[in-house]
């Protein structure tokens, strides 16, 4: 078996741009919003560090035992947590405690966002409707996150995103033809949800806070983000009559398009979408002549002849380095790059120079490598203040400012209502 080349030793992970967390930073656009998280898992995180990156005060409301993230350790490390979780403060409490809900419902009043993803009706049974949310704080966008969604059949299903990455039809388009369906490797759905429930919350509290209107309840289901992002996949099949078959790396659409093993055990990913790039990349390959072959001139041709076209393509990239092909395609204007693990990618000068990756100070592990604020603003720019709370970190503070007086913040923690962290 082929491995991919060691990545340079001129740089290594050690060499990541040092960062500090800059609690003294402008915290954003968002300041001011306080966002009350009773979610789990990691669509709700994942759009909660969208809002706090940006400055909205997003208060981790964890049981017990702390958020589901927080279980999901590499070599005894929060990873997950760490990331997701940078900008909030945490708030523990003992959801099944008799007071635990109308200690909740402190929090509502002067919040503009509420979001959880309980089975639906868990909130209901809670006393912790929608209707009744609206009474405490009108203006409260609540934000529901399920599997399925609150209505339909299907919405007391259990809700994890790999239930939905199959029956939304991605990972029956997903693989290669000759094997089974492929799930995504790593929390797609979730992702692609949070994603778009930050962008929903904030349309909701624009109508709130511009357009003057009332709080109001979104809808939230890890099926319907991931079904839209793969586009005319109905439309499709209503003028065909055929299901998108699987078909690896290579597009249905445009050809060539494919990863290309190279010399050295490495991959190439190349896509030449317009015809003016097809044509380039069989000049660059020496082959000019295939410019005018009927099996390669016209994309609808190339796509009955990809076979034959990725043979030609895949022996040009076989007799050089994966760098090599990189600079050579590069130099004719080919569209094509590396295809990197992340040991290559932390170490690539674009990741470095743009600062996509920094070490932050880590009590686990001395320093933690964390990605950037995604979106990039030039004037009210999003920033990493806090790191990843740890469990009840701040359940003093908050109490506090919900209302309770110190002596009831202390019988709070000592009836077992409340935790907060023990001091190291």
């Amino acid at each position: 078996m082929s491995h991919p080349p060691e990545p340079s030793r001129e740089t290594t992970s050690e060499s990541l741009p040092r960062a500090d967390y800059e609690p003294d930073a402008a915290p954003g656009p968002l300041k001011g919003v306080r966002v009350v998280d009773l979610s789990r898992l990691v669509a709700g995180n994942l759009l909660t560090q969208h809002l706090a990156d940006f400055g909205a005060d997003v208060i981790k409301v964890e049981p017990r035992d702390g958020d589901t993230l927080r279980g999901w350790r590499v070599n005894g490390v929060e990873t997950t947590w760490k990331v997701h979780s940078r900008n909030k403060r945490s708030l523990c409490l003992d959801f099944r405690h008799a007071d635990a809900v109308p200690l909740i419902r402190k929090l509502v009043p002067g919040a503009a966002m509420l979001i959880e993803s309980f089975r639906p009706g868990t909130l209901e049974s809670m006393g912790l409707s929608p209707a009744e949310l609206h009474a405490l704080e009108p203006r409260l966008v609540i934000l529901r996150i399920s599997g399925w969604g609150q209505t339909g059949p299907y919405r007391r299903r259990p809700g994890f995103g790999t239930l939905v990455e199959g029956f939304s039809g991605f990972a029956d388009m997903n693989g290669f033809p000759d094997r089974e369906p492929v799930l995504p490797p790593m929390y797609l759905a979730d992702a692609i949800s949070g994603l778009t429930g930050a962008f929903a919350a904030m349309a909701a509290l624009r109508e709130v806070e511009v357009s003057g209107g009332k709080g109001q309840v979104i809808d939230l289901p890890l099926l319907d983000p991931i079904f839209n992002s793969l586009g005319p996949q109905a439309a499709n099949y209503r003028l065909t009559g055929q299901t998108k078959a699987r078909s690896g790396s290579r597009s249905t659409g445009s050809v060539p398009r494919n990863v290309y093993q190279a010399k050295d055990g490495g991959w190439v990913c190349l896509s030449a979408s317009t015809q003016g790039m097809a044509m380039r990349v069989l000049r660059s390959i020496g082959r000019p002549e295939l410019c005018d072959d009927p099996r390669f001139r016209t994309n609808e041709q190339r796509l009955v002849h990809v076979e034959e076209l990725d043979r030609i393509i895949g022996d040009f990239v076989a007799a050089r380095t994966m760098d090599e092909n990189v600079a050579f395609f590069e130099e004719a204007e080919v569209t094509i790059g590396p295809v990197n693990d992340i040991a290559h990618f932390i170490r690539d000068p674009h990741v470095r120079d743009r600062a996509l990756l920094a070490d932050y100070p880590d009590a686990d592990m001395g320093s933690f490598p964390m990605h950037a604020v995604p979106a990039r603003l030039s004037e009210t720019p999003g920033t990493i203040r806090t790191p990843a709370p740890r469990l009840g970190e701040q359940t003093r503070e908050i109490l506090g400012e919900a209302g309770l007086a110190p002596d009831e913040i202390t019988r709070a923690l000592a009836s077992g209502l409340a935790k907060e962290t023990t001091p190291s």
